[in-house]
């Protein structure tokens, strides 16, 4: 029962991203790696389907004590990583991947006049390889649209420059269809094939506009010259290209025996997430949860993580990636800060996973300790606004009318987290004209406090106005009025950009928009929204009825709930006749009525 507690806590937390999960048993053993486009339906079939047509898979279920996942950009990406982890651990109920096939490569051999291949084999002789490809099919096509575009020898013959001055080779059937310009027998100089092969490589790392723009001036013009069947396979060539040029960030054989670190940090605790890579590949992947001290930066959590995290996972690497400078001296290892390509996109990838491990301990706080979690919550609230006090007691306003008209306002008040729904409290705007939504604001946050501080209510440590500058400032005036200022933190949220205006500073703050303190922030003033406008709906109603039927003698409320419930709508008592009406109402109330509108049309 145990374990199916905290499976079903890890089923509730999993992200709806592509990524690898990790199945262990009781005694933390691997027993199965996986890829998915989706992570958490993924898991969740597991341990959904009543019984499982694969014995070895209802085997596997009934041994799974604990999920761990990394997440990837793409499924593409899933499926690299997922080959290196398995070629890594071997894991048990794994029965594919574990040979020593792998994804192929192009590679640009390092030799006189360098040929252009594919190949499964990664020789570590100078030469230069591009990869892996998940598809096959689109390694060809690369291959091809290189060779097409640049024509270079196929053919494994020793170009020294010895053979070539002692005419040892003659063309063959390549040069004379086009495909070769026959360095083989000096009809090529070294200079232009180099060219060419600067031009292949320049493809192979991913800059395909120029392709991508020849390809399809080609296929406009086989469109334009009724060549359908050109156009046709340049069309098909030119997908596959794009298809391409949105290559994997997981796995570069550029890219060996390095171990890349990142941080990210809520108001208790940091997070910093390891990835191992060897040969090209991911072979190892954790995050782990470092208490912080008081004033601790994350570069101060970095330096003292890593020198843990290597010397716990016996890593020897010499280079280190990280998302920014850090000052640690560890003998023969030097660390850099990324600034593009895949090196880069190994760190973020990094701090995406930490992302992600953080809001899953978040989660699992909550559903284990909901009193823990609502104190980190706040905690992170007061450290993200720089208040002086715990925000325990929060109240948010927001004003609602239609081009003046009954203008309404409403407070609601969360307290730990949570809405006080008998806190909340409307107010119909008394002292303004007009649809002036800085004077109302202005109006009721006086009203409230002023309230307040007559009978001695606690006040609470932060007030949030729905609205920019303006309504911010005015709310500033009523609490300076009543001698508050600096006593109660006030902020406003703007709704275009949900940016956070302090008071008396013109710069707004922009909170990440994934963070729990502008979650909160915006269920407040959502919450505030909806009351507000739920009680100008009320006002507009009431005044709507009163208006029409209200001020006519004889009609109360009961004749008047008579009245709606057999004509409908007003319109349809204003056009009713004596005749009509009195099937409803007496002959007295009748004429009533009758006179009452005649008298409302002239």
């Amino acid at each position: 029962m145990a374990r199916s507690t905290h499976i079903q806590q890890i089923l509730d937390r999993l992200p709806h991203q592509p990524g690898v999960y990790q199945h262990f048993d009781a005694v933390g053993k691997l027993l199965y790696v996986g890829k998915a486009k989706d992570l958490k339906k993924r898991v969740t079939s597991y341990f959904t389907k009543q019984q499982h047509e694969n014995g070895k898979t209802r085997l596997l279920v009934s041994k799974i004590a604990d999920v761990q996942w990394l997440i990837t950009p793409t499924e593409a990406d899933a499926l690299l990583l997922e080959n290196s982890l398995i070629k890594e651990h071997k894991p048990i109920y794994n029965i594919q991947l574990k040979d020593d096939k792998t994804y192929p490569y192009i590679v640009i051999k390092k030799e006189p006049f360098p040929r252009v291949f594919a190949t499964r084999q990664f020789i570590r002789d100078g030469s230069e390889y591009f990869g892996p490809f998940p598809s096959v099919k689109t390694m060809h096509t690369v291959l091809e649209l290189c060779r097409k575009l640049y024509p270079i020898r196929t053919c494994s013959l020793s170009l020294t420059p010895e053979n070539i001055e002692s005419q040892k080779f003659r063309v063959c059937l390549e040069y004379h269809i086009g495909n070769c310009l026959g360095p083989c027998a000096g009809n090529q100089q070294t200079e232009s094939y180099e060219k060419s092969i600067d031009a292949i490589r320049f493809l192979l790392r991913g800059n395909l506009a120029e392709v991508v723009r020849l390809l399809e001036r080609q296929m406009k013009t086989a469109a334009d010259a009724l060549a359908f069947e050109d156009a046709e396979r340049f069309k098909l060539r030119l997908q596959s290209v794009r298809k391409y040029q949105a290559k994997n960030t997981i796995v570069h054989p550029t890219i060996t025996d390095v171990d890349v670190f990142s941080v990210v940090q809520d108001a208790r605790c940091a997070y910093v997430n390891f990835l191992k890579v060897q040969n090209g590949s991911i072979i190892q992947g954790h995050t782990a949860e470092v208490k912080r001290k008081l004033g601790e930066e994350n570069r101060e959590v970095l330096e003292a993580a890593i020198v843990q995290m290597r010397d716990r996972f016996q890593s020897e690497s010499k280079t280190i990636y990280t998302p920014f400078l850090i000052d640690l001296a560890l003998p023969g290892v030097t660390s850099h800060v990324p600034q593009r390509g895949d090196k880069l996109r190994l760190v973020e990838l990094s701090e995406r996973n930490a992302k992600f491990y953080m809001r899953d301990r978040q989660k699992h706080l909550e559903q284990t300790n909901p009193e823990a979690s609502t104190q980190r919550l706040l905690e992170t609230m007061q450290e993200d606004l720089r208040l002086t006090a715990l925000p325990i007691h929060i109240e948010c306003f927001d004003n609602s009318n239609i081009q003046g008209t009954n203008p309404a306002s409403a407070c609601v008040v969360f307290k730990n987290g949570k809405p006080a729904k008998s806190d909340y409290r409307k107010f119909n705007i008394q002292t303004v004209v007009g649809p002036d939504d800085f004077a109302s604001m202005r109006e009721v946050v006086y009203r409230r406090y002023k309230r307040l501080s007559e009978e001695g209510e606690p006040l609470p440590q932060l007030i949030i106005i729905d609205g920019g500058k303006g309504q911010l400032s005015h709310a500033m005036e009523a609490l300076e009025e009543l001698g508050l200022r600096g006593k109660i933190a006030i902020i406003g949220i703007a709704k275009r950009l949900e940016e956070i205006f302090f008071p008396g500073d013109s710069l707004p703050l922009f909170i990440d928009k994934r963070s729990s303190t502008l979650k909160l922030i915006q269920h407040l003033r959502n919450e505030a929204h909806r009351f507000s406008l739920a009680h100008h709906r009320d006002l507009r109603s009431k005044a709507a009825l009163h208006s029409e039927l209200d001020d006519i003698p004889g009609v109360g409320s009961v004749t008047r709930h008579k009245l709606m419930a057999h004509f409908k709508t007003i319109l349809a008592i204003r056009q009713a006749s004596e005749a009509e009406l009195i099937e409803v109402v007496n002959m007295k109330v009748a004429k009533n009525i009758l006179k009452f509108f005649k008298a409302s049309d002239s």
